[in-house]
């Protein structure tokens, strides 16, 4: 969380050689091979972590992670088995509830996802659930029920700020696409300063763009996700932000460029976003040779 990749090395390294068997070691070690962009791996270490877990909560956390990186490679009836499976286990599991919501709503069975979420968040009313129903609602034109998760969203937002909990990076996010940009990069600057990780990265370098700041947000952008910076993880979504920025910029080829990697990354990345991509990507038209190189 502070950036220091090198450090997470070392630890992951100790750890290892402490309890190299321990199912919990198995998926410390997938999510830093996630983000680090070796997803094979991480796929691998996170069933393994699964099938030797040692009760049945621990093993539906474990199958609720390997969802997750199934559904991030798009690979939406993979995701979606690994998210039932965690909730046959551990009926309470609500990320695995999330999950499936989340992968139903990729897989264009949209009731079925509504309901989801909102059985997600009745048992656990959760900011980043809520997030995700309203852009749901909102990818399906139904701008005042968005609004209501919105407002969930701040709610649950003040209660945990209230609790001693850092929620700099989600309000930030949630600033720069549906509310106030400037007050987004606020926040995010604040939470650089203190945890420079690549999610934050990429967030700050959104909400740049947002204000209309393209060249420093272009900077951000690409420490999330150029792997010689540190932006190891393959994600969609950066990308995606990589891509927009870069357009804005007239800067057409690698604009071009990784639209087409978001997408193929995961097609189905985010029900607001992934439309978009494809929107600009059709707006950009095919290569010119005017198009520096990408």
């Amino acid at each position: 969380g502070l950036g220091d990749d090198k450090g997470v090395g070392r630890a992951l390294e100790k750890i290892m050689e402490l309890r190299p068997d321990a199912p919990a070691t198995g998926a410390r070690a997938a999510a830093v091979y996630r983000d680090r962009g070796w997803r094979e791996d991480a796929q691998a270490r996170i069933s393994d972590a699964a099938a030797a877990a040692e009760s049945p909560a621990e093993r539906a956390a474990y199958l609720e992670q390997a969802g997750r990186l199934a559904f991030e490679r798009g690979e939406r009836e993979e995701a979606l088995r690994f998210f039932q499976e965690s909730l046959r286990t551990d009926p309470d599991q609500r990320a695995a509830q999330a999950g499936q919501a989340r992968t139903l709503a990729a897989l264009g069975r949209t009731t079925d996802a509504l309901s989801a979420y909102q059985a997600a968040l009745a048992k656990r009313p959760d900011a980043e659930y809520a997030l995700e129903l309203g852009e749901l609602y909102e990818s399906l034109g139904l701008g005042q029920a968005a609004r209501v998760q919105y407002d969930l969203l701040r709610e649950r937002v003040r209660d945990a700020e209230a609790a001693g909990a850092d929620e700099r990076l989600l309000l930030g996010r949630f600033e720069a696409d549906h509310g106030d940009p400037a007050r987004a990069v606020r926040l995010l600057r604040e939470e650089w300063g203190r945890q420079p990780g690549i999610a934050v990265a990429d967030a700050l370098g959104w909400a740049l763009h947002r204000t209309g700041e393209h060249e420093e947000a272009l900077e951000f952008a690409t420490i999330a996700t150029d792997g010689d910076k540190g932006g190891g993880v393959r994600s969609a979504l950066y990308v995606f932000h990589r891509g927009v920025i870069e357009r804005e910029l007239e800067r057409y080829g690698p604009a071009r460029r990784h639209l087409r990697e978001a997408l193929m990354i995961n097609p189905y990345f985010s029900p607001l976003r992934a439309p978009e991509a494809r929107r600009a990507l059709d707006e950009l038209g095919e290569p010119s040779v005017e198009d520096p190189p990408a």
